[in-house]
Order: structure tokens, then sequence, then C-alpha cells
């Protein structure tokens, strides 16, 4: 079974999100071997955002599972439609990775060198969203990716 990390920086803090990322985090069950670990948002104090965001990706590194596929979701990554992101999947899996993990920066974003260190670089958008909503429709978009990849239907 394929195990999926997903790393974010920064608490889910209104019930609403936490209920909906729930949700697709009970979906993923029987498809994938989850875990969503949160991390602290780092204040940018004297030095300022860099100093923090170099804090954060220490962090990370140390957050990511050893042998995992490095996944950083940032808006200047390669944008794949939900379909073209599942067959991704499969062929990372495919491909000896059978660990992903995907990382979600904070309201600052990802340090520049955690971003050059990544696999992969994924953007959903070159919008940039709240990472409190972004972390549920990375969520939905990997349940998504199992129902498609299993050939299951799945309202649009």
């Amino acid at each position: 079974m394929i195990r999926i990390c997903v790393i974010a920086v920064g608490k889910l803090k209104e019930r609403f999100w936490e209920q909906a990322a729930a949700e697709y985090e009970k979906r993923m069950k029987p498809l994938a071997e989850l875990s969503v670990i949160e991390l602290a948002e780092l204040p940018a104090g004297p030095a300022g955002p860099a100093e923090a965001l170099r804090r954060e990706a220490a962090e990370i590194r140390r957050a990511v599972p050893k042998g995992a596929r490095l996944i950083a979701l940032t808006p200047e990554g390669r944008e794949l439609s939900s379909e073209a992101f599942s067959a991704e999947i499969g062929r990372w899996a495919a491909g000896g990775s059978s660990r992903l993990c995907f990382v979600i920066g904070g309201s600052n974003g990802l340090a520049p060198e955690l971003k050059a260190e990544a696999d992969e670089r994924l953007s959903f958008s070159p919008m940039t969203f709240p990472h409190h909503l972004f972390r549920v429709m990375l969520l939905e978009q990997l349940y998504r990716a199992f129902m498609i990849a299993g050939g299951r239907t799945y309202n649009k």
C-alpha cells in the first residue's frame, strides 16, 4: 500500500477546516496509508521572513520520512490535471516511490532551498491560496486521484 505523508506548516484553527480535512482523511483510509504532520508556523522575527522560512525548512526536513519522495507544493511548480496527477502518483509508485511526502508551506510559503531540494514541485494554480484551504484541496485531490486510478466514480 502506498504511504502518503502531508507536512503542513500552520495549524488548522477553524472547526470547518478541521472537519473538511478529517472527512478526506477518513475517505483515504482504505486507499492509502495517510499521515498528516502539522508544524508550527514560525514568526518572522527581527531577521525577517527568510530566516523563519529557513528554520521551518529545517523542521520540515526532520519530519520527512526516510526514503520518501519529497513533493513541494508551490505556485511556480508544474501544473497537472486531476487525471495527470493520478497517473503521476501511479508512475511514482511503479518507479519504486511507495512513500510520497507532500509539503505545504505556511503564509510565507516554502524556503527556496527546500523547493530546490524537492524531488518534485507541483502547483494547483498560479494563484495563492490560504494554507488552511490548500490542505483540504490537497487531501481532496489525493482522494480524487485514487478514485480515478481505481476506475471508481466520484462526483465532480
